[in-house]
């Protein structure tokens, strides 16, 4: 079982942390009360998507004998306005992939294996969120 804890520290900003002591703070808009000297809450089910579809794109990757030198995710969601909660209704999810041996299709089909098997963090949206995908994939970086 995973578990994290969450702490208010002041205003409307909190501090959470996991098991292992990885933390994170989470703040408001200066518009709601806030700071903003952290995530907002919700943009957290972003970076959770993210992180979880790039691990399985890399690990797929991986088992194809692809070597991606770098992975960078751009990831929008356009929340809800007309009702409470705001919950994302559509996210879009830009990948940009490096490497030199890397073929497209390989990084579509990694990504489609994530969007319908693996990625536990999309599993949880449901039918109500829209999740859509674009990629490119270039050379070998430039800085490598």
């Amino acid at each position: 079982m995973d578990s994290v804890r969450v702490r208010w520290a002041s205003g409307r900003q909190f501090v959470g942390w996991d098991s292992a002591g990885h933390g994170v703070v989470m703040d408001a808009s200066a518009t709601y009360k806030g700071e903003g000297s952290g995530a907002r809450p919700v943009e957290l089910v972003l970076y959770a998507l993210g992180g979880c579809t790039a691990m399985d794109v890399v690990s797929v990757l991986e088992k194809k004998r692809q070597h991606p030198t770098s992975i960078e995710l751009e990831i929008e969601g356009v929340q809800r306005e007309d009702d409470f909660p705001h919950y994302y209704e559509r996210i879009n999810v830009h990948y940009v992939v490096r490497g030199a041996d890397v073929t497209g299709a390989a990084v579509g089909r990694a990504i489609e294996l994530s969007e319908q098997k693996y990625c536990s963090v999309k599993g949880m949206f449901g039918d109500h969120v829209t999740v859509t995908t674009s990629f490119e994939v270039n050379g070998p970086d430039e800085n490598a």
